[in-house]
């Protein structure tokens, strides 16, 4: 009787596996990737099954169909499928699903990118860091569903795919990119609706570890080095370029990559179609919250980009995270910004946790969540681009989509008038003097003055400088601005030798990141 019993079991069991192996189920339900004005990819899971058709059409009457290949991601029966549809009609919306034998996907919408001489405008957005805070583990969902997407419709008011043209990740997807589930249950399932419908352009974090699930899972652009496919990439879209770079150990000093990235810019310096350059990389060259995280070889990135825009006059930026908060900083000489996009989901590196610094460069930083919308205007006769930082607080301070900073950069220069340095009447006490100069002005309707640059020079060349005083209309540092009642009209001295003849000079720049020409220089001397 029990060996009856246990033969029965045991058929019972093996009945029903074999069933649950038969009903094929969704682990990542579709997402897209590599978007042209004529192609796009759909890629998503399924817990088995070889088929993979994408139905799609100009209304959700569908129409079309398109078929692609699967491929083993975890040795078991789940399958990566991926479609690549083509012939597609540029800046127009499709309906699609996806369908592997029986089981058939809901109907999602996508909107193919224009091309650059159609002039068009808009929006995309940049987040990274939602690795997954075991303290808090529903954070990134949180920044998608009442983050990005809520925002997306008070803001646009449109589909999502009309308000927005794509996500940018630098890094940091997972906490533990070695572990299958991490991807379905910390990065893919909470951002479903949004992945759907934007096609999404990560880079390697550290905490991808470089694993294969990052390369089965995405399909990026192979215009990389070949035998680096997908560690860095180019994806343009309208009048804007987008880099994106590995800045992980390994990588980071790769000559192949900055031969790459030399010969790429090189080839964008001469592309008349292109207004913008954007790159994203995980680690700063530079961090306020946590120095332990930069890297050296990040700074070599910002020089290449700050050459680049100085020579063509092509506004760039440098997006990157690793350090959990929001910083926003501009080069001292160059129409080049920094911007930390994180934290959409690792812990925050909260003021005073990690060892900082007040650098130059950042005016803005802040300890908390959120993301980074990112506004291009395509208008041939004036392009510019707008970035905002929408903030969804930290633990001590909730914020519900607070745009808490904003800077609007413009392609054409619009150069503030140069200032009038004041003069001195006599000798200046050499422990210290009062640099003034005239209130800023310019002809651009709204520019302010939103940044000074004194120097003082015991040469009239200025080659070797007593002082070189770069300074911005703000400075949020640990909670507080720390230029708040600074008109950036004068400047001190500080302590300067006795019985000594200097030079000084300053420039008044907006904020928009134009400079003005150098002041007539000055000269005093100080007295014993």
């Amino acid at each position: 009787m029990k060996l009856l019993n246990f033969t029965f079991l045991a058929t019972y069991f093996c009945g029903v596996a074999l069933y649950a192996q038969e009903t094929s189920v969704f682990v990542v339900k579709p997402y897209l990737q590599d978007a042209n004005p004529t192609e796009i990819t759909v890629m998503w899971e399924t817990s088995l099954g070889e088929e993979s058709v994408v139905e799609f059409g100009t209304s959700p009457k569908l129409g079309k169909k398109t078929v692609g290949g699967a491929e083993d991601i975890n040795f078991g029966p789940s399958r990566i499928h991926e479609v690549k549809l083509t012939g597609l009609k540029r800046f127009t919306t499709y309906y699609y699903r996806v369908k592997t034998d029986k089981l058939v996907s809901d109907i999602y919408q996508f909107k193919t990118p224009p091309f650059a001489s159609d002039n068009e405008s808009f929006n995309f957005l940049a987040m990274s860091d939602m690795q997954i805070d075991h303290q808090n583990p529903d954070k990134f969902n949180e920044i998608v569903n009442k983050g990005i997407l809520p925002f997306l419709k008070s803001e646009y008011g449109n589909t999502t795919p009309d308000d927005l043209a794509m996500v940018l990740i630098p890094g940091d997807l997972v906490e533990n990119g070695a572990k299958y589930e991490q991807w379905q249950n910390d990065f893919f399932k909470p951002a479903q609706k949004l992945f759907s419908e934007v096609p999404v352009y990560p880079v390697l974090g550290n905490h991808e570890r470089n694993a294969n699930y990052y390369f089965k899972y995405f399909s990026l652009p192979k215009n990389g080095t070949p035998a680096y496919a997908e560690h860095w990439w180019y994806k343009d879209y309208g009048n804007t370029r987008i880099i994106g770079l590995n800045s992980n150990e390994g990588y980071r000093d790769s000559r192949e990559q900055f031969a790459w990235l030399k010969s790429l810019l090189e080839e964008t310096a001469k592309n008349g179609e292109i207004d913008f350059v954007f790159a994203q990389l995980h680690h700063p060259h530079k961090s306020e919250l946590w120095i332990p995280g930069e890297e050296e070889s990040s700074g070599k990135v910002v020089k290449m980009l700050e050459e680049f825009t100085t020579k063509t006059g092509k506004p760039s930026l440098h997006f990157f995270g690793h350090t959990h908060g929001y910083s926003r900083g501009q080069s001292k000489d160059h129409k080049h910004l920094w911007i930390n996009v994180a934290s959409a989901g690792g812990a925050i590196d909260n003021w005073g946790e990690f060892e900082g610094r007040d650098y130059d460069e950042f005016s803005v930083t802040q300890d908390e969540y959120g993301f980074v919308m990112v506004e291009v205007d395509g208008n041939h006769e004036n392009p510019k681009f707008t970035i905002k930082r929408i903030s969804r607080g930290n633990e001590e301070l909730y914020r519900d989509n607070e745009k808490t900073d904003e800077i609007v950069i413009y392609a054409k220069s619009h150069q503030p008038e140069t200032p009038i340095a004041i003069a001195f009447n006599g000798a200046v006490e050499y422990t210290g003097g009062m640099l003034k100069a005239q209130p800023f002005k310019s002809s651009f309707k709204g520019a302010y003055h939103a940044a000074s640059h004194w120097q003082i020079s015991t040469t009239q060349d200025f080659d070797t400088l007593a002082l070189d005083s770069w300074k911005q209309s703000e400075n949020w540092y640990y909670g507080e601005n720390r230029q708040e009642n600074d008109n950036l009209t004068d400047e001190p001295t500080k302590r300067l030798k006795p019985n000594t003849k200097y030079y000084w000079r300053v420039r008044y720049r907006d904020q928009h990141l134009n400079w003005s020409d150098w002041s007539k220089t000055q000269s005093f001397k100080t007295n014993n």
